[in-house]
């Protein structure tokens, strides 16, 4: 398996940039699964699915963390839909 640093891999902090990716649920899984078309219909499926892997990942939480300080466009990472992760987000930006 090739694994290549896309450009937000490469621009993330490096306490982000561990290889923690190395022991992902998702790593023997078709990368596609986990950037589904849309967000109804098949895409719905596809979305419940990928989340179905993290939701079995040891390595969850820091996947979430690099979606977030690499501020990730698309895609499920960590269990969480690119709407998912804005919210989350935006949240956490809130004071109590």
């Amino acid at each position: 398996m090739v694994v290549i640093q896309l450009p937000s891999q490469r621009a993330a902090p490096a306490e982000e940039r561990r290889d923690w990716w190395l022991g992902a649920a998702c790593r023997e899984t078709d990368p596609e699964l986990f950037f589904p078309v849309g967000a109804h219909g098949p895409g719905a499926i596809e979305i419940a699915r990928a989340k179905a892997v993290c939701g079995a990942c040891r390595v969850r939480r820091q996947c979430l963390r690099y979606a977030l300080a690499t501020q990730q466009a698309y895609g499920v990472w960590g269990g969480l839909t690119e709407n998912e992760r804005q919210l989350y987000a935006r949240r956490a930006r809130e004071p109590e």
